[in-house]
């Protein structure tokens, strides 16, 4: 269980990086997309995530960690998925309305040189 989680965070978080580094504006929202999500399992799976016990107390059971799962990590991560939400929605506003002004989804606003593909870059 533990290895998946890691191996899922890493993955997200690799790929997050990855999208980031690159010069369109979907490919950097899909990265702080991926980051976000490698963040909430980070803030998940901090809380000791157990298997059928119950985050908020019971009658009839002893109120020791051995009987309950942390539930501020649970809280936590329903909290950061709705703030990710809206903030990405925020961006992906922001980024049409760019590509509406500069007429392309480039980062920096301006489309490289080489445009059409040939390999000597001289538009012949």
């Amino acid at each position: 269980m533990e290895f998946a989680i890691a191996s899922a965070i890493g993955v997200l978080t690799a790929s997050g990086v990855y999208l980031l580094l690159r010069a369109r504006t979907f490919d950097v929202i899909l990265g702080l997309t991926l980051l976000s999500y490698a963040t909430n399992l980070l803030i998940f799976s901090s809380g000791r995530p157990v298997v059928g016990k119950p985050p908020v107390l019971k009658d009839g059971l002893a109120q020791t960690l051995a009987n309950y799962t942390d539930p501020l990590p649970q809280a936590l991560v329903l909290t950061a998925i709705v703030i990710a939400f809206a903030m990405t929605a925020v961006t992906v506003v922001i980024a049409m309305r760019e590509h509406a002004d500069l007429h392309t989804d480039h980062v920096d606003g301006q489309e490289p040189d080489n445009q059409r593909g040939d390999p000597r870059g001289d538009g012949r």
